[in-house]
C-alpha cells in the first residue's frame, strides 16, 4: 500500500450504533502491523477537505469502547454531497497525507463518494484501498438484508407506537405519528411490531411504496374509528400522490427545502399537523393528536438493539479485514443466513452507490395500510433482546345495581 496510514470518517445522519463501526475499524486496524496511524476526519468529507483530522491511534481501548456504546457520530458528520470535483479535492488531501486506506461510514451518498474517490485513485495510479461501511436508519441500501442503525431506530419506533397506543386506548381519539424514511417505508413499518393484541394500534400504516390518496385516507380513518372507537396511524414522512409529489408539499402553503433541493420532510411537524387538520375538518372528530418523531429515532440513548450493536461493530471489523486481505475496493454488506445469523460480503461499489432500496411487495398487505407476517418475521430478530411488553386488565364486570 501507499503507506501504513488509514483514515475513517462518518457521513449522513447519526445513528445509535454508528460509533460501533468506527471503533470496529480503529481496534481491528491495530491488529495489523502494517498500520502505523489511524486518523479520523471531523465532520465527514468536509473534515477531509479542511484537513481536520484527529489521531485515533492515541485513544485508549477503554475510551474507544465507551464511545462505541454512545449514540450519534463521535467524529461529527456532514450533509455535503460531493460531486466529482469535490471528490478530486478529497483525493488530493488523502494523497498529501499518504493515506493508504480510506473507510467511510454512511448511506447512499457516502457509498457514491467512496466510488468516485476510488476512481480518482485508480486514474492517478495511487495505491489507495477504499471501503464503504454501511449505515442508515432508513434501511435503504441495496444489496443488504438490513443496514446498521435501522434495527435500533426500528426498536424505538416500535416502542414509541406501543406507548402511543396505550395512551390512545386510555383517552380514545385519533393519533397520527410521522416517521422518517423518505423513499423507503421500513422504519414506519416497524410501528407494527409494537402491537400485542388484535385491536392494538397502529390500525393504519402508510408507506411511500404506495400512492397516498387523501380521500381514501379519510375513509380508512373513519372505518377504523367506527370499529375501535379510536385510531392510531403510522405515516411515513415520504408519502406522496400518484405523480410522486410529497403530500406535505401539496397540503402546506410553504415548505422548506434542504441543500439538495428536496422538500424538507424531517425536523418539522407540518405533515402530522396537516393530516390532523384534515381529519378534524372532514370527519368532525374532536380529539385528534399528531407527533413527528423527527430526530428522536436516530440517536435515542438507552433504546438500542444488541443485535444492531454487534453487527455495527462487525461491519467495521470486516471492512478492515477486506481492506487488508481482499485486494479490492467495495462496500461491506450484511447477508442473512438462517434464522437468525448473518455473514458479510464485499460488494462492488457500483452495485450500491447512489441506489435506493424500498420495501419489497411481500412485506406490504394488499390494502397497502398494513404489513405482512413476512415483514414481522424479517424485523423481529433485528430488534434484539429485552423488548418491553404491555398487558391489560382482564374484564370481570360487576353487575349494575341502580341501572338496567
Amino acid at each position: 500500500m501507499a503507506s501504513g496510514k488509514i483514515l475513517v470518517a462518518q457521513g449522513g445522519g447519526p445513528t445509535a450504533v454508528i460509533n460501533q463501526s468506527l471503533v470496529g475499524v480503529a481496534l481491528e486496524a491495530r491488529r495489523f502491523s502494517q498500520v502505523g496511524h489511524i486518523y479520523g476526519a471531523h465532520h465527514g468529507v468536509r473534515g477531509i477537505i479542511d484537513e481536520d483530522f484527529v489521531d485515533l491511534t492515541q485513544e485508549t481501548s477503554h475510551n474507544l469502547e465507551l464511545v462505541a456504546n454512545t449514540p450519534s457520530s463521535a467524529l461529527g458528520s456532514t450533509r455535503d454531497k460531493p460531486d466529482a470535483a469535490y471528490c478530486h479535492e478529497i483525493f488530493k488531501v488523502l494523497q498529501a497525507h499518504q493515506i493508504g486506506h480510506f473507510f467511510y461510514i454512511g448511506g447512499n451518498d457516502s457509498s457514491d463518494t467512496v466510488r468516485i474517490v476510488s476512481q480518482e485513485a485508480q486514474a492517478a495510479n495511487y495505491d489507495l484501498r477504499c471501503i464503504h461501511i454501511p449505515k442508515t436508519i432508513d434501511n435503504d441500501l441495496v444489496g443488504n438484508d438490513h443496514t446498521p442503525g435501522f434495527p435500533s431506530a426500528a426498536r424505538f419506533v416500535a416502542q414509541a407506537f406501543a406507548g402511543a397506543n396505550l395512551d390512545n386506548a386510555a383517552l380514545p381519539g385519533v393519533y397520527v405519528g410521522v416517521v422518517m424514511g423518505r423513499h423507503a417505508g421500513f422504519l414506519t413499518a416497524a410501528s407494527a411490531l409494537g402491537k400485542k393484541f388484535p385491536d392494538d394500534g397502529p390500525h393504519l400504516i402508510y408507506l411511500p411504496e404506495r400512492t397516498f390518496d387523501l380521500n381514501q385516507f379519510l375513509l380508512d380513518v373513519k372505518t377504523m374509528y367506527e370499529r375501535h372507537g379510536r385510531c392510531v396511524i403510522a405515516v411515513s414522512e415520504g408519502i406522496h400522490d400518484a405523480s410522486g409529489t410529497p403530500i406535505a408539499a401539496l397540503l402546506a402553503k410553504e415548505m422548506e427545502h434542504d441543500a439538495h433541493g428536496n422538500v424538507q420532510l424531517s425536523g418539522n411537524g407540518a405533515l402530522a399537523d396537516l393530516l390532523c387538520e384534515e381529519i378534524k375538518a372532514k370527519l368532525k372528530i374532536k380529539r385528534v393528536r399528531g407527533d413527528t418523531f423527527g430526530y428522536l429515532q436516530r440517536s435515542f440513548i438507552g433504546c438500542v438493539s444488541d443485535v444492531d450493536q454487534r453487527e455495527a461493530r462487525e461491519v467495521g471489523e470486516k471492512a478492515v479485514q477486506f481492506a487488508m486481505w481482499g485486494g479490492r475496493d467495495g462496500s461491506v454488506a450484511i447477508k442473512r443466513t438462517g434464522f437468525y445469523s448473518v455473514d458479510y460480503e464485499l460488494l462492488p461499489l457500483e452495485a450500491v452507490a447512489g441506489k435506493t432500496r424500498v420495501m419489497e411487495d411481500e412485506f406490504i398487505t394488499a390494502s397497502g395500510t398494513d404489513v405482512t407476517d413476512a415483514f414481522r418475521m424479517y424485523l423481529r430478530p433485528l430488534l434484539g433482546s429485552g423488548m418491553p411488553d404491555a398487558f391489560r386488565l382482564r374484564h370481570h364486570p360487576v353487575a349494575r345495581v341502580l341501572k338496567k
